[in-house]
């Protein structure tokens, strides 16, 4: 812009004449820089709060170890890391005897099997014996009462 007059005429009231304000295109660059300075003081004003706020958020983020930290932690972490290893022993040796149990069912439940059958051959042996006994006892009956019969001299 140049500097011409910017704004509206002199104006005339009742004869008394009032000198307008001249308000140059200057005035108006110099306006506008003004604004723009302090804008731009604010921004900076903000980018440093800002950046103030974040150096903060940081370092309460960031955990400060020191050599008494570092020893508690690698004391926890021994102590869990044993909890983990016993607790994998454990189950490694409950599955093992889990195995040999069902293993000695399975070998209890064999013996059983055959030993229910020894005993029902067993049972009936003992049956097919005492039908003979009976068989047995019914002929010496049956020749004692033949011999009884035939031999009455005495």
């Amino acid at each position: 812009m140049n500097d011409e007059w910017v704004g509206s005429k002199p104006r005339h009231r009742g004869g008394v004449e009032k000198a307008a304000l001249q308000y140059t295109a200057k005035d108006f660059q110099l306006e506008v820089l003004d604004k723009l300075s302090e804008v731009q003081s604010l921004a900076e004003a903000l980018e440093e709060s800002w950046n103030e706020k974040m150096v903060a958020m940081q370092e309460k983020r960031l955990l400060k170890f020191d050599s008494r930290t570092l020893i508690a932690l690698a004391a926890v972490t021994l102590s869990v890391a044993g909890y983990v290893i016993q607790d994998a022993r454990n189950t490694a040796r409950q599955e093992s005897e889990m195995e040999a149990t069902q293993a000695r069912v399975v070998r209890l439940e064999q013996t059983t099997a055959t030993n229910i059958e020894a005993r029902i051959r067993t049972e009936v042996q003992l049956a097919e014996l005492r039908d003979g006994q009976t068989e047995i006892k019914v002929l010496i009956e049956a020749r004692d009462k033949v011999n009884k019969k035939v031999s009455p001299r005495k």
